[in-house]
């Protein structure tokens, strides 16, 4: 049997991703969780082998969970209704085996199980061709961290730059996102999964 634990905050989705699993004669649900900090707890009692796991979380965000559950023994999707590139590229940089929108087809959710526990990767397939196409984040790290701050002096102060340094940053991202204004880009950069 391949042991699933499934991570959403929605408990009607996670009953339903349960009862549907449930069906499946290889596939044991063996848990669940309704937050990123959750799952880790409930990865460590359960053990499980596949973590179907929620991007946009409260108590931390799936990426991040992705990230802490590559110390267990368990291998990690991604299913997300944000079936965005850049949330591809980041759940593969943090770990993940797969990447699954939720308005997939209910076998092909199992089969992803199945591939990954296998030791397979699993991305969806339109997905993968929109992110091959828009290329990975031109974004730098510094220039993602400016963009999520509230203003030019508590950005400063927080990563204890000058505010010029902190201007020369957003404008950057602005530049490189093609947008007008600081909130066009945080804009952008969301719509295409970078922050």
């Amino acid at each position: 049997m391949i042991r699933v634990l499934l991570v959403d905050d929605q408990a009607l989705v996670r009953g339903a991703l349960a009862a549907l699993l449930g069906l499946e004669r290889d596939i044991e649900v063996v848990g669940q969780a309704g937050t990123a900090s959750e799952a880790i707890d409930a990865a460590r009692a359960a053990r499980p082998d596949v973590v179907l796991l929620d991007i946009q979380m409260p108590g931390g965000d799936g990426l991040a969970a992705a990230a802490a559950l590559r110390g267990l023994d368990c291998r990690v999707i991604m299913l997300t209704t944000f079936g965005r590139p850049g949330y591809l590229a980041r759940a593969m940089a943090a770990g993940a085996a797969g990447f699954v929108v939720k308005d997939t087809k209910p076998e092909h959710l199992a089969e992803a199980v199945r591939k990954v526990h296998a030791g397979l990767r699993v991305v969806d397939p339109d997905l993968a061709a929109v992110s091959l196409s828009s290329g990975i984040s031109p974004l730098t790290a510094r220039e993602l961290e400016v963009m999520n701050a509230a203003t030019v002096a508590d950005i400063a102060r927080r990563l204890h730059l000058s505010e010029g340094t902190v201007r020369n940053h957003l404008s950057s991202a602005m530049g490189k996102t093609g947008a007008r204004t600081r909130a066009e880009a945080v804009r952008l950069a969301t719509e295409k999964g970078w922050l």
